[in-house]
């Protein structure tokens, strides 16, 4: 069962859809480590044009939804309630399998070191246990 529901999320995190990457937040350690899952939908809109009769979720938004999942493990903190997550970097991504509709996504971001309001998240999404893709996000939280 989801800790987080969609709605839920949207009250930690500022992105609506279309933009909302993320559907539930399955675990949470706060401020440490977050489980969500994404199920990816035909429908989804950038599938009109990537690509057409051969839809692939764009690596770029497997990264933004496992960023918005660290989000989440980041900004449950009660000292950065209310605030905003960055994206500051992306170290180390690779993509190793494609994302096509009617996969579920299990993403996993690990809260590997915060300074103030920087850190650095170790990323990782799967399907059917499979790994998809990584990477190392950094962050940068502001108002």
């Amino acid at each position: 069962m989801a800790i987080y529901t969609a709605q839920e999320i949207m009250q930690i995190i500022p992105h609506r859809y279309p933009f909302l990457m993320i559907d539930t937040i399955e675990e949470l350690e706060e401020g440490v480590r977050a489980l969500g899952k994404k199920c990816v939908s035909g429908n989804e809109p950038y599938f009109q044009g990537h690509f057409p009769g051969n839809p692939v979720m764009p690596g770029v938004l497997i990264m933004e939804a496992l960023a918005q999942v660290g989000a989440v493990a980041i900004l449950s903190r009660p000292e950065w309630k209310g605030h905003t997550a960055y994206f500051a970097g992306i170290d180390k991504a690779k993509f190793r399998k494609k994302v096509v509709p009617g996969d579920v996504l299990l993403l996993e971001t690990v809260i590997v070191k915060a300074k103030g309001p920087m850190g650095v998240g170790r990323a990782r999404a799967f399907v059917e246990g499979r790994l998809v893709a990584e990477a190392e996000l950094t962050f940068a939280i502001g108002d």
